[in-house]
């Protein structure tokens, strides 16, 4: 299960640790890792003979631009909170990607290689720089990025499932959704995706299918959104445990994220966790929770919240999707909003950098937020292979008064999105 910032764009005060915000995320980091140590005895998978005409190489490509309409008409033009569809009444080209990969071989059994390899290019790609890759290359709304690169292998050792390596740039485990618009159910992200979980490592990541229903994830990397730089030249671990159960009707990956973060300070850490459980009641039907908890240790600053998902396919061509959420930036540093295209990078990146002033945080805010969609998916003529149409009403709140949205004025924002997705 692949998943992929924010958590580690903007720098403020820092102070003296507590212990009263620090033992949660320990508590969490340690609950993981006792899950993964118990995980029981392994059983063989099922395993299935692949075929001979199976197509391990694989290419393929999207586009997709969007709109989102703020009826409050903010005068800096930016939708409080929001980051692929931040720009309020205006036009967006946010992704045109390309992707090469050579997949594993579905049987468990023998050793099988992969990679895969993909660039984009659109005005998503401000947030999800990683230090040292393409974080440089222009100023303008629309940038590229390469959000993946990596070698997979398969080693049928130490379990009947087998081990699998990544090797490499890859997107993060955490979280309910994703960098691919695709596989997500509106065109808005919800705030744990932009600023309660990573979005991509560098580094190595190992997955021991210990059975059928359990898989373990262990790894390496240089931390948050880091490539081939690193802000504080230390490394972080990356892992958790993933559950397959009632045939595939119900699935839990509890993960986490610990290391270094802040720029030039190689002992505070950063604590991410994250579980995402996805039931299917029925063939129709899809319900996804997301909770996420996030400690960081220099600036000692907490944020947690969950995210609760309704999917509903009435037939093969439109779904109903409703998501509500509640997420609280305890310490004012996690949620904010951008200026310009480079802010978010060169937050990232620390040091003497200047910063747009329109690039602001909400406060010590309760962000509540609930989005209505459908997703309609129309016959399309070859050579497309598919294409999305996914309108939208959002309704955002602080909950405890401050007044983070359209120009810091207002407790509340309103706004109605659209965006479209032609596969290839």
């Amino acid at each position: 299960m692949e998943r992929t910032t924010g958590t580690c764009f903007l720098l403020t005060r820092v102070r003296v640790p507590s212990t009263r915000k620090r033992w949660p995320a320990l508590l969490m980091t340690l609950l993981l890792l006792r899950a993964a140590a118990f995980a029981g005895p392994p059983e063989k998978p099922v395993l299935t003979e692949p075929s001979r005409h199976e197509a391990l190489f694989k290419f393929y490509a999207w586009a997709e631009s969007g709109f989102t309409a703020n009826v409050a008409s903010p005068a800096d033009h930016q939708n409080f909170g929001r980051l692929f569809d931040d720009r309020s009444n205006e036009p967006l080209f946010n992704q045109a990607a390309i992707t090469l990969e050579r997949t594993l071989s579905s049987t468990a059994s023998d050793f099988s290689w992969g990679f895969k390899g993909q660039f984009i290019y659109g005005s998503d790609s401000r947030f999800i720089h990683s230090l040292g890759l393409f974080d440089r290359t222009t100023d303008d709304i629309v940038q590229p990025d390469i959000p993946e690169a990596y070698l997979n292998l398969h080693l049928p050792v130490l379990t009947a499932g087998g081990l699998d390596l990544k090797l490499g740039k890859f997107v993060t485990l955490e979280g309910a959704e994703t960098i691919d618009p695709r596989t997500n159910v509106f065109y808005s992200h919800s705030y744990i995706f932009n600023f309660g979980i990573p979005f991509n490592h560098t580094g190595a990541l190992a997955t021991l299918h210990t059975s059928k229903i359990v898989d373990l994830y262990g790894g390496i990397t240089r931390g948050v959104n880091t490539s081939v730089e690193d802000n504080n030249e230390s490394v972080a671990f990356h892992g958790g445990i993933g559950l397959n159960l009632l045939d595939g009707g119900l699935t839990v990956l509890a993960t986490t994220h610990l290391g270094p973060e802040t720029p030039d300070n190689n002992h505070d850490y950063r604590y991410l966790n994250d579980i995402t459980i996805v039931a299917k009641p029925t063939k129709q039907l899809t319900l996804i929770t997301d909770l996420n908890y996030i400690y960081d240790h220099a600036a000692d600053a907490t944020g947690y919240g969950i995210a609760q998902y309704l999917a509903y396919a009435f037939n093969d061509l439109i779904s109903l999707g409703v998501r509500g959420e509640i997420w609280r930036d305890a310490d004012n540093f996690y949620v904010a909003q951008f200026g310009e295209s480079d802010d978010a990078a060169d937050g990232l990146r620390g040091g003497n950098v200047t910063l747009d002033p329109r690039t602001v945080t909400g406060g010590e805010t309760t962000y509540g937020a609930i989005t209505l969609g459908l997703t309609i998916k129309p016959p399309v003529p070859k050579p497309l292979t598919g294409c999305l149409i996914r309108p939208e009403i959002r309704y955002d709140r602080s909950l405890n008064g401050t007044h983070p949205f359209n120009d810091s004025t207002d407790r509340d924002q309103f706004t109605a999105g659209l965006d479209v997705i032609f596969s290839f």
